[in-house]
């Protein structure tokens, strides 16, 4: 989203907004899943029945782990094009994307020859027995065959949203899940394929949504892909990789649920009446309608995201609030009407997925009624994490994600059933949730006690006019002086310093707040990257690239930090200056300035170092601190005069 264009997410109505932004979302999210329904219901409700629906269940989890990396770099490669568009770097946002498709090619081979050279371990490590192993292979084996298709087409899905077509991403989905619900039954009813048919009329969808996909490739908006671009370039690809690390994270953590869950099923359900197969089944029915419930509230909540960056970078808390409230009453709403459904009616359901055997109802009831009975929790920890991703908390959405998923479940659904039974796998959901929720709350108040609203950015900050001349700017590593030095340089020239004044004249320019914009670059947390592409950091970054071409319009200055090297990269009266200093050297200057302990001193360096680095790496796809990148770079060690001195006269030399 264009900068200019972002006010109107601070001033139009939120509900208004909310139904612009999250429909399509929904719909892109529900259509998606009726690839992992349609199939149980055609089967459950043929002569195969709940073994069928076994079979399904146990190769769900491995196509998870495909799609988990399909994902991974399909995501990662939509953040990096963000950031390549935001500076104009066409030659890596293609590279980037082709870097992709390689990779997930490659990646889905291995996948493809791992997967049938150990067919029947994973197959029984994710729950077949020995009634359900025949119909699992026939399945199995169609799906892993087409497998590069399915994971090809879900990293270029990902791809096509970013450069600015989420309609046709949904369509090319809506496609194949069509496709394949008209198939279903043609193959399994009337060619009396079976659950061959199942997954060939599957594979066919996946088929047609990757040729739609490719069909999108040849004539993109923002990058064209090249012979060259499929070439292996593992420095781009590893940018890819660092974005989308947290998409695989999600998706494995799925992988490991189901593992689990379908071990412990297995196990217990073997010493219960309801046998393996049974409970193999219903799980995965039962998660698979879980997943509607939960791709709503997703689908709400990915719709609020610009709504709560920008307003969140502006600090308009008040919006953010109203904007968190809104779908809260939403998540709520979803989650109740589901909870009802799943407790008085879980039958009405069940007979969707066919077979009526008296255990298999059971044991499908018992599951709703029990598994699902605190939905409307997992409804609110799922909203709650991805609303941290919105405003640039990607530590705390991680520990919100994984404090129910893994922490929690996977321990209690190992432990529970020793006491329990195979009931205790069902009932190590809703305690998960209850405990989960109790993380989330206490994380949700902490951050908005946090956010208390500040106060708007000064009214008089403006841009200096200046003389016709040289811009200078200064990169600086920690504690070398560079701010100072680039002080003293700017009034013994007089012209214009720009530092806190450059955040400032970007707040008040775009609507952000001023310590929002200033601290982006600040030691956050341990996933600092990730919290450098959320949406409100990339409003901050596009205020501040802007605000910074603009000083430069007005005459010649000094600009220290927010690569305004880069940004000013096309304006041929730029002078870009490099200053560093040794290790001890800039430990004394951080000891006197912030009375630290040398231990401290050390560390404050190397994490804004690292910071700076990452910053700089986003932004421009430069090595930071790289000689090759500036005009001068100069040890700030002989003193900050001296050091002045010698940009000054090297100033007045090009100046001449």
């Amino acid at each position: 989203m264009k900068e200019e264009n972002n006010k109107f997410l601070g001033e139009e109505k939120i509900s208004k907004l909310l139904f612009k932004f999250s429909i399509p979302c929904i719909l892109s999210l529900l259509i998606s899943s009726l690839y992992n329904i349609v199939d149980q219901i055609f089967i459950g409700n043929s002569s195969l029945g709940y073994l069928g629906n076994a079979a399904t269940g146990v190769v769900y989890p491995i196509t998870i782990i495909a799609v988990a990396f399909a994902w991974c770099f399909g995501d990662g490669a939509s953040a990096y094009l963000s950031l390549c568009l935001g500076r104009k770097d066409t030659k890596n946002a293609s590279k980037s994307i082709g870097n992709t498709i390689s990779f997930t090619f490659i990646i889905s081979i291995i996948f493809l020859i791992l997967g049938f050279i150990f067919k029947d371990q994973l197959l029984y490590l994710f729950g077949a027995s020995n009634k359900s192993i025949d119909l699992a292979r026939y399945y199995y084996e169609i799906i892993l065959l087409f497998i590069p298709v399915y994971m090809i087409a879900n990293s270029m899905n990902s791809v096509i949203r970013a450069d600015g077509s989420p309609g046709f991403s949904m369509a090319t989905t809506s496609v194949g899940a069509i496709i394949n619900i008209i198939l279903d039954p043609v193959f399994i009813f009337g060619f009396k394929w079976g659950i061959k048919g199942a997954a060939i009329a599957t594979v066919i969808g996946q088929v047609a949504t990757l040729v739609l996909s490719i069909f999108y490739y040849t004539r993109t908006k923002t990058f064209k892909l090249h012979i060259d671009s499929f070439k292996i370039d593992l420095k781009v690809f590893k940018n890819v990789i660092k974005l989308g690390i947290s998409t695989f994270i999600t998706q494995m953590s799925i992988v490991i649920i189901s593992l689990v869950c379908n071990i412990m099923l297995v196990k217990y359900g073997a010493l219960s009446k309801y046998g393996t197969d049974i409970p193999i089944a219903v799980i995965g029915i039962t998660m698979k309608v879980f997943s509607i419930v939960i791709n709503i509230i997703v689908g709400v909540i990915l719709g609020a995201q610009p709504i709560l960056g920008y307003n969140y970078g502006a600090k308009n808390i008040k919006r953010v609030k109203e904007t968190f409230k809104k779908v809260l009453i939403i998540s709520i709403i979803v989650g109740i009407i589901s909870t009802i459904l799943f407790e008085l009616c879980p039958s009405l359901i069940i007979s969707i997925f066919g077979s009526n055997e008296e255990l298999y109802m059971e044991f499908a009831t018992l599951t709703f009624r029990i598994f699902l009975i605190l939905v409307t929790f997992t409804c609110l920890i799922k909203f709650s994490s991805i609303f941290f991703q919105a405003v640039g908390e990607p530590l705390k959405a991680t520990i919100v994600s994984l404090t129910r998923d893994i922490i929690l479940f996977v321990p209690l659904v190992i432990i529970l059933p020793k006491y329990f039974g195979i009931k205790g796998v069902l009932i190590a959901a809703p305690i998960s949730d209850f405990l989960g929720i109790i993380v989330t709350i206490i994380l949700i108040i902490k951050f908005f006690k946090h956010i208390d609203n500040k106060e708007k950015v000064e009214k008089d900050i403006s841009i200096k006019d200046s003389k016709e001349g040289i811009i200078i700017t200064i990169s600086r590593t920690h504690g070398s002086q560079g701010k100072k030095i680039g002080e003293i340089v700017s009034k013994k020239l007089n012209i214009p310093y720009y530092y806190k004044e450059m955040t400032l004249l970007a707040a008040k320019d775009s609507g952000l707040d001023k310590e929002f914009v200033s601290n982006i670059n600040s030691d956050k947390d341990i996933l600092h990257d990730l919290y450098l592409t959320s949406s409100p950091v990339k409003y901050a970054i596009l205020a501040q690239k802007k605000i910074i071409k603009e000083i430069a319009s007005h005459g010649s200055c000094v600009i220290v930090g927010r690569a305004a090297d880069y940004v000013l990269k096309d304006n041929p009266k730029i002078v870009r200056i490099f200053i560093y200093a040794p290790l001890e050297y800039r430990i004394k200057n951080i000891m006197q300035m912030y009375k630290d302990t040398k231990a401290n001193a050390k560390k404050n360096i190397e994490k804004s170092d690292k910071n700076r680095a990452s910053y700089y790496e986003l932004i421009s796809g430069n090595k930071w601190g790289d000689i090759v990148n500036y005009d001068l770079c100069i040890d700030s060690s002989i003193g900050k005069e001296k050091t002045a001195d010698i940009i000054c006269e090297y100033i007045n030399k090009l100046s001449k």
